[in-house]
């Protein structure tokens, strides 16, 4: 698959068309610029006005990037002071606001590889002198909303991001960096114990029930393992996890990647549980031929069998003490699509 360009490298390259300009007047259309390894890109750039270039942001193969086709633009201003680089937030950019990153407080959210590489392509052009540089993304305020960027408490628009430079298509060692990332933030918050639940709406509907209005929430996705991993190495406490049994079943089953190109098992751990609790034969084939998990919380509700459900529960939290060594502490939520706690287990 075709490999794209981050917008750090998008950043770094307009950079230097800029420097460029501001050194010799001259306009490029196409500019190398190297990642921390060496490895060159050859990006096209496009004079805007006055010192600012852009780059449109190729993210190559990878569907899934929210910032693919947008406008990355930086402007240098040599400056007469020292012989520093300073960065200067234009629109569309984030600004960091929480602790735990990898950028200060009140500091443009531009990320260090990305700051290198942009210093790095300026220094090219400019050697000595004190160097300003203003990145802007007109629009990246309103796709910001569409990050993690407002859950890692970065507000105003986008961030620089980028390790390597390219965009990798499928890019999920960047999603579990976010998520090691607002792990990072909520620790360094002074929270010990957090909610994991797997998307917005699961979210909202946890805060709705247990009245959470904090920060320590956290949406794991697919990757409730990878969180539960990344709080034991944080030195969190306890977990506290709210979901739908479409979800949390795979769990119950023992798969902690949830996504349904890996793992399922949801209405196979769902019978075994209803044959223990003494379902008969038939009931349990209903429910195994069940076209949704919501059909088949329906037909359980309706035979009361919802106890099952506080079983299930405390399965789940098993498995999670399992794979912390019992080092940590869970306590599980099964929640349905009208905000009504199906089951739960707490630690005593």
């Amino acid at each position: 698959m075709r490999f794209g360009f981050t917008t750090g490298t998008c950043a770094a390259a307009a950079s230097k068309a800029s420097a460029i300009f501001i050194t010799s007047g001259k306009i490029c259309e196409e500019v190398c610029v190297k990642n921390l390894e060496g490895r060159e890109f050859f990006l096209k750039v496009n004079h805007e006005d006055e010192n600012f270039f852009s780059v449109v942001k190729d993210s190559g193969d990878d569907v899934n990037d929210v910032t693919n086709g947008i406008k990355i633009f930086a402007g240098v201003e040599i400056l007469e002071s020292c012989s520093e680089i300073f960065f200067e937030r234009g629109e569309g950019v984030g600004v960091v606001t929480l602790p735990g990153l990898k950028i200060p407080v009140g500091e443009i959210a531009v990320n260090p590889v990305p700051r290198k590489m942009i210093e790095l392509a300026v220094r090219e052009i400019i050697p000595k002198n004190s160097v300003k540089i203003t990145i802007k993304i007109p629009g990246g305020e309103e796709i910001a909303k569409r990050t993690f960027n407002p859950r890692l408490g970065i507000i105003g628009g986008l961030s620089i991001l980028g390790t390597s430079g390219l965009v990798k298509p499928m890019n999920e060692e960047a999603l579990l960096n976010s998520l090691t990332l607002e792990l990072n933030m909520i620790f360094s918050l002074g929270f010990r114990d957090i909610y994991v639940t797997f998307a917005g709406t699961g979210e909202k509907i946890l805060r709705k029930i247990f009245n959470v209005n904090s920060r320590n929430v956290i949406q794991s996705g697919n990757y409730i393992g990878y969180v539960i991993d990344e709080a034991l190495r944080l030195n969190f406490n306890q977990i506290k996890i709210c979901g739908h049994p479409g979800k949390l079943l795979k769990v119950a089953a023992g798969s902690f990647n949830t996504h349904n190109k890996i793992a399922d098992g949801r209405l196979e751990a769902l019978c075994t549980h209803l044959a223990l609790a003494g379902a008969e034969r038939e009931f349990i084939r209903k429910i195994f031929n069940s076209n949704t998990t919501n059909e088949a919380i329906e037909l359980i509700n309706a035979e009361r069998f919802n106890f099952v459900w506080d079983n299930i529960a405390a399965v789940i939290a098993e498995k999670c003490r399992e794979r912390t060594f019992y080092k940590m502490n869970f306590e599980v939520f099964l929640i349905d699509n009208d905000a009504k706690i199906l089951g739960s287990f707490k630690d005593e």
